[in-house]
């Protein structure tokens, strides 16, 4: 198959690690050709580029900001993206062929590519549904609802949901979520959760003494990291509070990130000065992946407002590290029951800091518990995420309508 993959992340090379990249790699693992479109933020002042991998090829074109940027050149962006990739698709892959179509949301903005690429190659659509928009800013107060905004997101994702001929929700709960709030048939519609190709990782207890000993980590307290987007539908407030409420435990939290509430967070620990914790700007994967192996439970961050089930992929590198992880979500989600069915977490709803204590107090005090739920936070990630996974659905969807 020839497939054309459209994302909103900046991608530069299939040998990068990532829910998307380890997706693409296993298509080009399997024999087929991957055609991706990615931006290039106004910020990087460049010009559209092809990068070549065989008969493969990366076509990046030049848009407004997407990322950490103000939020009406960001809405903007969306808006504008489907014309500007439609216009290079048109330029670059004129003479290509495709016979899948595969995009995520974020954006929800791709509709007249999809339809123009089914239209003209018959191509075979399938949405990876990671994010519903527009209703998580409703939900976090961050567009009116019923407003002028708001009705035009909601035409532009019933567009893309009656164009995708599939769609894979991330969990249980997202896809009961889509069936029950659209009229969309059940039939088009799967659990396709986040996956990943799992890198071959270890680390001695030599390595982890050096890697803390490097970042002015304590040696023998378990420390409890949280890493990635630091914005306000993580609900972050809750995390300052259990480090706050905390404090008398034997143990230390890391938050490693970037996002719109970074300043804020780091204006916090300059003003309360925590001992037992400390704040870090994002470190690049590689050094990401180091510095998560060094430490000990993995935690997860929702705001409790939120109504529609997310499932963040932050949770699968905590359990490619074997940590167990303490979810902290609103009721919508499934996150935490997952963790808790599989034995490697603990589950708290975002708020309920007694809750927290007792979850963390848990971790600290049952070693032996501890060890299993790291070798069952490994068993979740191959039984559950692994990227064949997602890969055999999309091309079990696609493959028979396609011949």
């Amino acid at each position: 198959m020839n497939v054309l993959f459209l994302t909103m992340l900046k991608i530069s090379s299939f040998e990068e690690r990532g829910i998307y990249t380890d997706l693409l790699r296993e298509f080009l693992k399997n024999g087929h050709e991957v055609f991706v479109v990615s931006p290039l933020e106004r910020r990087e002042k460049a010009k559209a580029k092809v990068i070549k991998h065989n008969k493969s090829k990366i076509l990046q074109v030049p848009t407004l900001n997407l990322q950490k940027t103000s939020k009406i050149e960001k809405g903007i962006g969306q808006v504008l993206l489907e014309y500007q990739y439609l216009k290079a698709i048109k330029r670059e892959f004129l003479n290509e062929k495709f016979d899948l179509v595969l995009y995520s949301t974020p954006p929800i903005t791709f509709n007249k590519i999809i339809s123009y690429v089914k239209n003209r190659d018959n191509a075979y659509s399938y949405l990876l549904l990671k994010d519903i928009f527009p209703q998580n800013t409703i939900d976090m107060k961050m567009m009116k609802k019923d407003g002028l905004l708001h009705r035009f997101f909601l035409k532009k994702e019933k567009e893309m949901y009656d164009l995708s001929d599939s769609i894979g929700c991330m969990s249980k709960a997202n896809l009961k979520y889509i069936i029950q709030n659209y009229n969309i048939n059940s039939d088009k519609v799967e659990v396709n959760p986040n996956s990943i190709e799992p890198a071959n990782m270890d680390m001695s207890k030599e390595e982890v003494k050096f890697i803390r000993e490097k970042y002015n980590l304590p040696l023998t307290q378990k420390i409890f990291i949280y890493g990635g987007n630091l914005g306000k539908p993580q609900g972050l407030d809750f995390l300052l509070e259990t480090i706050n409420t905390t404090s008398d435990l034997d143990c230390f939290y890391l938050v490693v990130g970037s996002g719109t509430e970074f300043s804020r967070i780091k204006k916090w620990f300059k003003v309360n000065a925590p001992k037992n914790a400390v704040i870090m700007q994002g470190l690049s994967k590689q050094e990401y992946d180091k510095l998560l192996m060094a430490c000990d439970v993995g935690m997860i961050f929702l705001h409790k407002d939120f109504t529609i089930p997310n499932f963040p992929s932050r949770l699968l590198s905590y359990l490619e590290m074997k940590k167990p992880v303490i979810t902290a979500t609103d009721d919508s989600t499934d996150i935490g029951k997952v963790v808790e069915d599989a034995g490697c977490g603990k589950a708290v709803i975002s708020g309920d800091i007694s809750q927290m204590r007792l979850a963390i107090q848990w971790l600290l005090d049952n070693e032996e518990k501890f060890k299993e739920m790291k070798e069952n936070a490994f068993y979740l990630l191959n039984n559950q995420y692994l990227v064949n996974k997602t890969y055999k659905l999309i091309v079990g969807k696609a493959m028979p309508v396609i011949k």
